[in-house]
């Protein structure tokens, strides 16, 4: 059957649409409360963000939640592939293409408040164990400020906070001020367990990064739906509701 010359153009046009959505995939890694599976859905606040994007720029790419090195391969060798969240780090900042700042994060160490207080960073370096999560950035940076004595048992975040409610640690790395109010609210650890050591271990920006083979239109069109929703106000309504304090 022939078809008329309108008709092609747009069965073309179509086709070509699918194609270039298949085209991308978008990979993220299980981190509370930035993105994570909850009733096997996929949620969390940078994923909130990244949902709303596509909405904006009218992408429907497909995205897998995939375990951290798993997530950080594919970003790698995949091509046409975007990641979220990631630090932007002075390693990382040549390997991609990026887009954000989304939010601006802290990490520190904690310890239970019935503890004697750490209160410096010599502490934190003579302490006999800290624990941190067995691979990623975290365990990574600890290591490049000096941390001889990290214990990298813990194979998920929630494992950091039973290791020390349970005595088999007595301090813990591993999440921002957002992700320790989310786990403690899943465990329902009470308001003043845990108290948080004020040395600032590390300081970044997450973002979303896209192998170096992404189309720059595609990228720029992220970079402006993000600028739309900051500037509307979604981007700080979506973070309020993962970051309240500890007890609310």
């Amino acid at each position: 059957m022939r078809l008329s010359t309108p008709v092609a153009a747009l069965l073309c046009l179509l086709l070509g649409t699918v194609v270039r959505a298949g085209e991308y995939q978008v990979v993220t890694e299980e981190w509370a409360p930035y993105n994570y599976q909850e009733n096997n859905q996929l949620t969390g606040m940078t994923t909130e963000i990244v949902r709303a994007i596509m909405a904006l720029t009218g992408d429907d790419f497909e995205v897998l939640l995939q375990p951290s090195m798993r997530a950080t391969q594919v970003l790698r060798t995949r091509s046409k592939t975007l990641m979220f969240s990631l630090f932007r780090t002075a390693e990382r900042e040549p390997l991609y293409k990026w887009v954000g700042p989304i939010v601006e994060e802290s990490i520190y160490a904690y310890q239970l408040a019935s503890t004697p207080p750490v209160t410096s960073l010599e502490q934190l370096l003579h302490a006999p164990q800290i624990t941190t999560r067995h691979a990623g950035l975290v365990p990574q940076m600890l290591q490049s400020l000096g941390f001889n004595n990290l214990d990298k048992s813990a194979t998920e975040s929630k494992l950091l906070y039973r290791m020390l409610l349970a005595g088999r640690t007595g301090i813990i790395v591993g999440d921002t001020d957002a992700g320790v109010a989310y786990y403690s609210r899943q465990l329902n650890i009470a308001p003043g367990t845990l108290r948080k050591i004020p040395i600032e271990l590390y300081r970044s920006s997450l973002y979303i990064a896209f192998s170096l083979d992404s189309e720059d239109e595609v990228v720029a069109a992220w970079a402006k739906a993000l600028e739309q929703l900051r500037r509307s106000g979604e981007v700080e309504r979506i973070q309020r509701r993962y970051e309240r304090p500890v007890g609310q």
